[in-house]
């Protein structure tokens, strides 16, 4: 991590508010080991060094309770797709101008670690993406100078058009996110002890 990253806050905006159809319940709540998905990935977080970390939810789903030091936003909207979420948890965090930015990641990839999103963060002024299978995707590390362009995204798109150009580091397995039963399972084989 650079002297910069070290001294300006970043946060992380976990994008949770999906309806999980296909999984067939809220995958923010399946488990893999002790914990769901959705305390994983604030627990990841943390280690990462990332504060304050915002769980943006689906205003029906309840967590009882919620993950440790995670600040709940609640998407009204979230059947408008990802940017709706994006959104969300950007005006979230409007009030903290001490940011230097937010890394953006969804609960549903297991193969994101502490070191992964350390690693995100090393040029704090550049946008950094995650790859995986031949593609750019979140995790992404997004500067607070960007902020402005992601809110005015729309749609189930997301934030994919300002990938194209970033920066890359590769994770390895991030193309298991947990869509099925059958990711799930699989998550579970790899990641749990």
């Amino acid at each position: 991590m650079s002297a910069d990253a070290a001294r300006t806050p970043v946060a992380a905006v976990i994008l949770a508010a999906g309806a999980s159809r296909r999984l067939g319940f809220p995958k923010q709540l399946a488990r893999l080991a002790d914990e769901t998905l959705l305390e994983r990935v604030v627990r990841v977080s943390f280690e990462a060094g990332l504060d304050p970390v915002i769980g943006v939810l689906a205003v029906d789903l309840a967590l009882d309770p919620p993950p440790s030091g995670m600040m709940r936003v609640d998407n009204p909207n979230a059947a408008e797709g990802m940017a709706s979420s994006i959104l969300a948890g950007l005006k979230a965090l409007q009030h903290l101008t001490s940011l230097s930015g937010a890394v953006i990641l969804a609960c549903d990839q297991p193969a994101v670690t502490p070191s992964h999103l350390q690693k995100l963060i090393c040029r704090p002024n550049d946008i950094v993406a995650s790859s995986y299978a031949g593609r750019k995707g979140i995790p992404a590390y997004f500067p607070a100078t960007h902020f402005r362009q992601l809110l005015a995204l729309r749609g189930e798109v997301g934030a994919r058009d300002l990938l194209r150009t970033a920066r890359a580091i590769a994770l390895t397995g991030g193309e298991l996110d947990i869509d099925s039963v059958e990711d799930l399972d699989q998550a579970r084989k790899l990641y749990s002890p």
